[in-house]
């Protein structure tokens, strides 16, 4: 391969890692590019757990062998199987080196690394001749690794290959390491700073996508929101580090009361207020998930556990087409709870014909001055 040849490679690469939208997108194209650069016929892109000791399989490409998969779910080499990583994805440059790729072959030679192991095992189990294996290495340590594989039959890679491997790795590695930032911004975009939880703005995103399943599917939508009781008075007598305390553990207590709800999204929005947005659970298991989440409030050794209210469109509460009604009604419902002073969620729809809760939710705006009820979401009346 000329070297023009490998220069639009490298820049085809580059460029599809580019436009990548998500860490899967660029996985894929980092190993596509590879492949396509080295003319292999298949390719894998792998993380480095040094936790779990492991090499674990992030996407595979090209002609996939039987059992796998395009993004496998548990694709992962104990690392005391490859002697290699250790060696090449970390001992080599502690000492200054640098990482550099090698290639094995089914029949068990190596270019430039010496071993004959469990992957020379692979290759002659899926058909594949020869590989090139090359080291990712992101801000100063080992990553993880790129794989990229020739069928039986075809040419073994030789030592150009392997030293060109080696620079469509540290092209991997820029790509990876330019969509772990998009990703951070991504989060810190949508994460509530202090708790963890998700803020505002990523409720709104989710409840509207949920809607939208409610209109179209049927799909039951849930809105659960909370008002923490007691942290005014916690902030004036012991001050604002004792009440960041107590919505972090708040916050916890609301993420574990949203796991029993399969795809629940546990938020704060601002302040004292919390919600959980869970879609396809039906009331009722919405209701014993608020239920929980007041007796565990209540427990806290701070605060003076939590007013609550549910607004589902499980429940008898008329139409639902846009968010903006489902807050007003799950807001209308934590209105009362904490008019009641009630130690258990208040449901929207659940209190007969004329529910409050509802009529509440959907009476016009409160008139300037009106100090007699809270000013729900959103102010305009229609659905």
């Amino acid at each position: 391969m000329g070297e023009e040849v490998r220069l639009r490679a490298v820049v085809a690469m580059a460029q599809g890692m580019a436009a990548a939208q998500s860490p899967r997108e660029s996985w894929r194209a980092a190993a596509l590019g590879a492949c396509r650069a080295l003319s292999g016929s298949f390719a894998a892109l792998s993380v480095w757990e040094r936790e779990r000791g492991r090499l674990r399989v992030l996407v595979n490409v090209g002609e996939r062998a039987e059992g796998e998969v395009e993004f496998p779910e548990d694709e992962a080499y104990p690392v005391h199987q490859f002697p290699e990583i250790t060696e090449f994805l970390h001992e080599q440059w502690v000492g200054g080196g640098a990482p550099r790729a090698w290639v094995e072959t089914a029949a068990g030679t190596v270019e430039g690394g010496g071993y004959c192991h469990q992957r020379v095992a692979a290759l002659r189990r899926r058909g594949r001749g020869c590989c090139v294996v090359a080291p990712i290495v992101l801000h100063g340590r080992a990553w993880g690794e790129l794989y990229v594989a020739r069928p039986e039959g075809a040419e073994v890679f030789g030592a150009q290959d392997a030293a060109f491997a080696t620079v469509l790795a540290s092209v991997a590695a820029a790509g990876i390491a330019q969509t772990e930032r998009l990703e951070e911004a991504r989060r810190l975009a949508f994460t509530d700073a202090l708790t963890g939880l998700a803020n505002r703005r990523a409720v709104d995103m989710r409840l509207d996508e949920a809607i939208e399943r409610h209109r179209v599917g049927g799909d039951v939508v849930s809105l659960v929101v909370c008002d923490l009781n007691g942290l005014k008075r916690v902030n004036d007598s012991l001050g604002h580090a004792v009440g960041d305390r107590l919505l972090e553990r708040f916050g916890s207590v609301l993420s574990l009361c949203g796991a029993m709800l399969p795809g629940a999204l546990a938020a704060r929005l601002g302040g004292d207020e919390f919600c959980l947005v869970a879609v396809g659970p039906d009331a009722d298991d919405v209701l014993r998930a608020g239920e929980e989440l007041c007796l565990r409030a209540s427990e806290l050794e701070l605060g003076d556990g939590v007013a609550c209210g549910i607004a589902s469109t499980g429940d008898p509460i008329g139409e639902v087409l846009s968010a903006r009604r489902l807050f007003r009604l799950a807001d209308a419902a934590q209105y009362r709870a904490k008019a009641l002073r009630a130690v258990k969620p208040v449901v929207a729809g659940r209190g007969g014909p004329d529910d409050p809760v509802v009529r509440l939710a959907d009476s016009p705006p409160p008139a300037v001055g009106d100090s007699e009820r809270r000013r729900l979401r959103g102010r305009d009346v229609g659905a």
